[in-house]
């Protein structure tokens, strides 16, 4: 498809509205009329499961797909979300599915587990994160920042610039020095960007064939190839930390990787063996920069098509840092650049969907859901619900600060998830992301691509499957 067809088919256009600039609907899979053949649904979710969507999925209640191994339901009412992942959240663990799909690459961590075994990493996890503080690990941010945009000056010159995999490699600079106490290489972060997109595409291929109860073992090898490459890059440097421990005497950085080998379960009284930490690990490294990386890249795109909201942007930091040093307090003043942030995360929620399962029969909105159902709980389809939210498809970062818009954000936005697996690095992720957004806003003008428009898919994460492009002009300062 061309970018000028993308274009009339994903709606995306300019029109009047409350806001206070002219309303921009940014791109996104247009719905089906109804809802697909079985035969359709798959062909069309080959590719992304975003397309096999119809328009009654985003006013829906709760809704029924029909699969070889069961029915799926789709919880969309804010009640029944509520109570599948906080009030009855250990009946409705994570799907199998879900663990068999992301193995390769995180092993068995917090992101997958369930039961006991989960309860003793989410312990031991939650206390390395509080042996790296928040505010702790700013500057190891900073440093990474400060890489960048010595990157970024050379791409600032005008000309059309793809955004992702730099977004990529500065929110895995950011992860790297945090948890690792390393930058990271330029080679290794074109082979941790290029090996994950080549996962997600096989992934979402591989989740599909086995929900279909059809042969998927190429497709789980590939995935498997390509998580190999990233563990590796990982594996190496924890393995050097272990060597470096055993030494007498030998000390170590205080990061997050050192708060995992220290951490003593409180109640087994235990510790992470090696193995398992390069698993926990893998999995904060990835969950950690490809959610940011992905809400950072569609951030861009965004404020190019919105140079007022820009300017805006431009005048608060210059309020609350006016000698241009972006530190942590000023950061957390910065509303405006949150909003930004928080509505890329409501127009394209990193991970689009969470999986779970039914231990037990039950009833919602008068459904019957077998055990061992699998429930659907979709931040992409609750953030853009035309029940839920004002000008749902909208951009539209001032939403925040309306009561209409505090109102849907405390029922209808979950792109961290909620209750007892909420993810456990939000306010990490909250922190890195404002200072990257704030730290590019100040120092260029972004500008959108003429001919370019990025086409929304969902596979693991929700990426443009044909990059993200603007324009890059320093400004004078």
């Amino acid at each position: 498809m061309s970018d000028s067809s993308a274009q009339e088919s994903n709606n995306d256009s300019r029109q009047e509205s409350n806001c206070p600039f002219a309303a921009f609907i940014p791109p996104y899979p247009r719905p089906h009329k109804t809802k697909s053949s079985f035969l359709l649904r798959f062909f069309r979710g080959w590719h992304s499961w975003l397309h096999v969507l119809f328009e009654k999925s985003y006013s829906m209640q709760m809704g029924e797909i029909r699969q070889p191994g069961g029915t799926v339901f789709m919880v969309n009412e804010p009640k029944w979300v509520r109570h599948v992942l906080v009030e009855e959240a250990a009946s409705f663990p994570k799907h199998e599915l879900m663990h068999e799909l992301l193995e390769p690459l995180l092993g068995v961590s917090i992101f997958t587990t369930n039961g006991e075994l989960w309860e003793r990493q989410r312990r031991l996890v939650d206390q390395a994160f509080s042996l790296a503080k928040v505010q702790g690990v700013f500057p190891k941010m900073q440093s990474a920042v400060s890489s960048m945009l010595h990157r970024l000056d050379k791409m600032a010159d005008g000309r059309d610039q793809e955004i992702d995999g730099e977004m990529t490699y500065v929110t895995a600079d950011v992860m790297f020095r945090a948890i690792l106490s390393e930058p990271l290489t330029a080679d290794d972060a074109r082979c941790i960007y290029e090996s994950f997109l080549d996962f997600q595409k096989h992934a979402q291929r591989a989740s599909l064939l086995m929900m279909y109860r059809l042969w998927a073992w190429p497709m789980r090898l590939a995935c498997k190839k390509s998580a190999g490459k990233i563990r590796r890059v990982l594996s190496r440097i924890i393995a050097r930390r272990y060597e470096l421990v055993a030494k007498e005497g030998a000390a170590a950085p205080e990061d997050i990787l050192s708060g995992l080998m220290q951490a003593v379960d409180p109640v087994l009284k235990n510790k992470f063996e090696y193995l398992e930490t390069v698993d926990q690990v893998c999995m904060l490294f990835l969950a950690g920069h490809e959610t940011s990386a992905s809400t950072l890249a569609w951030s861009l795109y965004l404020l190019s098509r919105c140079p007022e909201v820009q300017e805006r942007m431009v005048a608060e930091i210059r309020e609350h840092a006016p000698d241009g040093e972006l530190t942590f307090s000023a950061i957390r003043k910065l509303r405006l650049v949150s909003n930004v942030f928080r509505e890329s995360l409501r127009l394209y929620p990193p991970v689009g969907f969470f999986v779970r399962t039914s231990t037990q029969d039950t009833v919602m909105r008068d459904k019957k859901i077998p055990k061992g159902s699998p429930i659907l709980i979709s931040p992409w389809l609750i953030h853009r619900h035309r029940t839920l939210w004002d000008r749902s498809d909208e951009f539209d970062p001032d939403r925040f600060d309306t009561p209409e818009g505090k109102e849907s954000s405390k029922c209808a936005y979950i792109p961290f998830s909620a209750g007892p697996r909420v993810c456990v690095g939000k306010a990490f992720a909250i922190q890195e992301a404002l200072l990257i957004l704030a730290s590019i806003v100040q120092r260029y003008r972004i500008e959108a691509s003429a001919q370019h428009i990025p086409r929304p898919v969902g596979r693991v994460t929700v990426r443009s499957d044909n990059g993200i492009r603007v324009r890059l002009k320093r400004r004078e300062l």
